[in-house]
């Protein structure tokens, strides 16, 4: 059967990952989980060799520390996991299924939205979460909260993400779907409202701003000063 070998970058994660790990102790095998570290203050390569996850340290920035994850994946497919982020128990079985037609390079999950009892208090918001989930519906080019998952051989051939300090993961769903349509796979993932419940107006702002001045031309690197800037 198919070895996926689910990748996670991580920088001070120690609260999210147990849960995100926790949700992948139910996946059907075979899988392997590496945890790419960006120089990690708290206890989050702790909470990782805890639960039994490969991990090491890389570059700091969400593309070098996939890319560095990746380059020790022994899966035929790598699939890109944040570690905000939870995996139903059939995920992996509904991936292979996806996988299993030959024309298919690349998918996603859908995206379902949740509200985190852990983070900024804000009640009020959790009627509005389902409106974020339109946009994985909708895009060609689905975001690195979906659950990226590409067959190992097309990323290596393309070179794997692009390092640049933002929308690296945009960039790399435009080159897919330059080669084939890339897929969209159920259950929906399970991604944490964290950073809506701290300033939902600046979340939703950046979401709904970068990735189009991204698509325009905008270099990378001013994306990522006006989206430290706003933060």
């Amino acid at each position: 059967m198919m070895l996926i070998s689910i990748i996670i970058p991580t920088l001070n994660e120690e609260k999210a990952l147990p849960a995100t790990l926790a949700a992948l102790a139910h996946a059907t095998p075979p899988f392997e989980v590496i945890v790419a570290d960006g120089g990690s203050e708290d206890q989050t390569l702790a909470v990782a060799e805890a639960w039994g996850a490969r991990h090491l340290q890389a570059p700091r920035g969400r593309a070098a520390q996939m890319n560095a994850g990746a380059a020790v994946a022994q899966g035929s497919t790598l699939l890109f996991l944040h570690a905000d982020a939870r995996l139903e128990p059939s995920a992996l079985t509904a991936l292979r299924r996806c996988l299993a037609a030959p024309e298919v390079e690349a998918g996603a999950f859908l995206l379902r939205t949740v509200y985190d009892p852990t983070a900024t208090p804000r009640p009020w918001l959790r009627p509005l979460l389902p409106l974020a989930d339109r946009r994985a519906r909708r895009t060609r080019h689905p975001y690195g909260d979906q659950g990226l998952f590409v067959r190992a051989s097309v990323f290596y051939a393309l070179g794997g993400f692009p390092e640049i300090p933002l929308m690296e993961d945009l960039a790399l769903s435009q080159r897919l779907a330059r080669r084939a349509p890339i897929a969209r796979c159920g259950p929906p993932i399970a991604a944490s409202a964290r950073r809506f419940q701290a300033n939902p107006l600046r979340a939703a702002t950046l979401m709904l701003i970068l990735p189009r001045l991204f698509r325009l031309g905008v270099p990378p690197a001013w994306l990522a000063r006006l989206y430290h800037h706003a933060r």
